[in-house]
């Protein structure tokens, strides 16, 4: 069977809707190419095969607590979408309970975006997500999960969804301590990582090659059934021109074993969201 045939979910992707959902000021206003309407996403849902997606609020353009298009996008999608919501650390734990109704999987906490000072009191919003079951998501960069954060997630009792590989610097090399924060986190056995978001942390062109250690590293750490796919469409402030297809290619290449793949593109994200 085609990888572009395979079953999919993809759980790393964003909507930007100026025309229904008016951009926030003092934040990034994606624009050309970069606009991605929720009815644009099903049909690129469609023609690849992307039987479900978790669809992720972004800090551009809508910033905190501004879940519009996101909520829109899932509401419309008939069971197809759940979201990650961008919620602010003071958020109370029925305003929380009011967007998992709504179909929201739980909360995207972008250090890498904000800074790990932002999130210094995020204790208690990773409590009422544990409490909920909802998940906590996040990405980072280099190593950002030092300082306590890393004990902070751990220690919340929430299931935890890392993006994009954890974003480690490659010249520090495999051994770098904030790449060893990330695979540390397999060890709770409540986290799934993205394996995902090349573009954010290659040195290189695609296919990425000087990443292939690193994903090696993680399908050791984390095991087959802890690997999630996210294509990171529309694809904001791209290095170089990246496409669906493309990444479908390059994942086929990564996980050449059938079986391998249909955890990484669907089972581990199907039970982790519900699907």
């Amino acid at each position: 069977m085609s990888v572009f045939s395979e079953r999919k979910i993809d759980c790393h992707n964003h909507i930007f809707d100026p025309q229904r959902f008016a951009y926030q000021a003092n934040t990034y206003h994606p624009s050309g190419a970069e606009i991605a309407s929720a009815d644009t996403f099903y049909t690129v849902m469609d023609t690849y095969g992307v039987s479900h997606a978790l669809i992720v609020g972004p800090n551009s353009a809508y910033g905190e607590n501004d879940n519009r298009a996101l909520l829109d996008a899932v509401a419309r999608s008939n069971g197809r979408c759940k979201g990650m919501a961008v919620v602010s650390m003071d958020t109370s734990l029925a305003q929380l309970q009011e967007l998992a109704e709504q179909g929201i999987a739980g909360v995207t906490f972008n250090i890498a975006f904000y800074g790990p000072e932002h999130f210094a009191r995020c204790d208690s919003l990773l409590d009422k997500l544990a409490q909920l079951g909802l998940i906590a998501q996040f990405q980072i960069a280099g190593d950002q999960l030092g300082g306590g954060l890393k004990d902070k997630f751990t220690g919340s009792g929430a299931r935890l969804l890392i993006d994009h590989c954890g974003r480690p610097v490659l010249e520090q090399g495999l051994d770098a301590p904030g790449f060893a924060d990330v695979l540390q986190l397999a060890d709770s056995g409540r986290a799934w990582i993205k394996v995902s978001g090349f573009d954010k942390f290659s040195q290189q062109a695609w296919p990425f090659a000087d990443t292939q250690p690193v994903v090696e590293q993680i399908k050791q750490a984390f095991g087959d059934d802890k690997l999630i796919w996210g294509s990171d469409w529309p694809f904001l402030k791209p290095r170089q021109r990246l496409d669906y297809g493309t990444l479908l290619a390059l994942a086929e290449r990564q996980f050449p074993e059938p079986e391998q793949r249909a955890n990484y593109f669907w089972r581990n994200a199907a039970e982790l969201l519900g699907f």
